[in-house]
């Protein structure tokens, strides 16, 4: 297929690219590239692409497709939050009129980014695709929304599936370590401390980068009449943990570290169990190959072998939130996340 993955230049979608060039997929990317300066290690695949805001997206942008997956999005809560106004500008509305001009341009499948942050808050049971939505914060709220909007468009010739990914982990040539096992490894590895920011206790799901894109490609891949207008949970049901576990496998793992809790930290209103069965009975083809043992034997290896520092993930270079902050107080960003071609200097 010619497929359009908008966000190809982030966390995801830099591991998802070389995954559907591996598969015979014509791919072009499109994203405004925000993370220029926070390229974390080789891997990043020279495609076409678009350097655009998804907000600026037109028509003609979107001719010729097979589909679209949407990855480009305000891509955590701290950057959710930062304005709640702006999240909605980017993360709902840009995404529904991408998905509206998808359908007028006759794209056939148009595969949604969507989150486990859509369940928010709840009482510890395992929650399924029909599970209620209550999301605790703007980025979640955006997600929930754009399901809603985009699903009303599905008809025949237009068919959208919705990828609630779990919360990830692992290397990308863009890694983030606002995730959190990736920085659970990278505070023990570079301090000793396996530092837990609330009490411990709320539950995540999560998932390895890698399987996500592997989930992406099985979707896009699979007869459309299996993810006509549904949504998945990407996760393995047995990949649900409480964070104090998460820190103690780390602990295991990682030598001469200790568990230490932040001060002040308290219970997160996020704190959700997801069950994965939907999508293992629907698309055998995704077999998720990763567990968060792995994953943090993945990361620590990376860490050591790169010499990594606590300024390093700390610092406004991988920590998303601040980076945005550094590029607009130095002026390459307005405040409404849009380069300052004035100001914007080669970086």
């Amino acid at each position: 297929m010619r497929v359009l993955v908008t966000g190809h230049l982030g966390y995801i979608g830099t591991v998802l690219v070389p995954k559907l060039l591996e598969q015979g997929h014509e791919v072009v990317g499109l994203d405004s590239n925000l993370f220029r300066r926070c390229t974390f290690c080789e891997g990043i695949r020279d495609i076409p692409e678009l350097l655009k805001d998804v907000r600026d997206i037109q028509p003609e942008n979107l001719d010729g497709f097979d589909a679209v997956i949407h990855l480009a999005a305000l891509s955590n809560d701290p950057l959710g939050d930062l304005n709640p106004e702006l999240t909605l500008d980017i993360n709902y509305r840009a995404s529904v009129r991408l998905a509206e001009m998808a359908k007028e341009a006759g794209v056939k499948r148009f595969i949604f980014s969507s989150s486990c942050s859509n369940y928010g808050a709840s009482d510890g049971h395992l929650l399924d695709e029909t599970s209620p939505a209550n999301p605790v914060t703007p980025y979640g709220r955006s997600k929930v929304l754009v399901e809603h909007d985009v699903s009303q468009l599905a008809d025949a010739a237009f068919s959208p599936t919705f990828l609630r990914n779990a919360t990830a982990y692992g290397i990308s040539p863009r890694l983030r370590f606002d995730l959190v096992l990736n920085n659970l490894v990278a505070w023990a590895f570079t301090t000793g401390k396996v530092l837990i920011k609330s009490d411990g206790t709320p539950w995540r799901p999560i998932i390895h980068v890698e399987d996500i894109a592997r989930a992406f490609v099985a979707v896009l891949q699979a007869p459309a009449d299996v993810v006509h207008n549904q949504a998945f949970n990407i996760c393995c049901t047995e990949e649900n943990y409480h964070v104090s576990e998460l820190a103690e496998i780390v602990r295991e793992i990682v030598p001469n570290c200790e568990i230490e809790y932040a001060s002040g930290g308290g219970p997160d209103l996020r704190n959700y169990r997801v069950d994965g069965t939907k999508i293992k009975n629907a698309i055998p083809a995704f077999t998720p190959l990763w567990d968060a043992r792995k994953g943090v034997e993945q990361l620590y290896s990376t860490y050591k072998n790169i010499g990594l520092e606590l300024e390093d993930f700390e610092g406004p270079r991988f920590k998303r939130i601040d980076h945005i902050h550094y590029l607009i107080k130095t002026g390459m960003l307005d405040e409404t996340l849009r380069w300052n071609h004035e100001q914007l200097v080669t970086i």
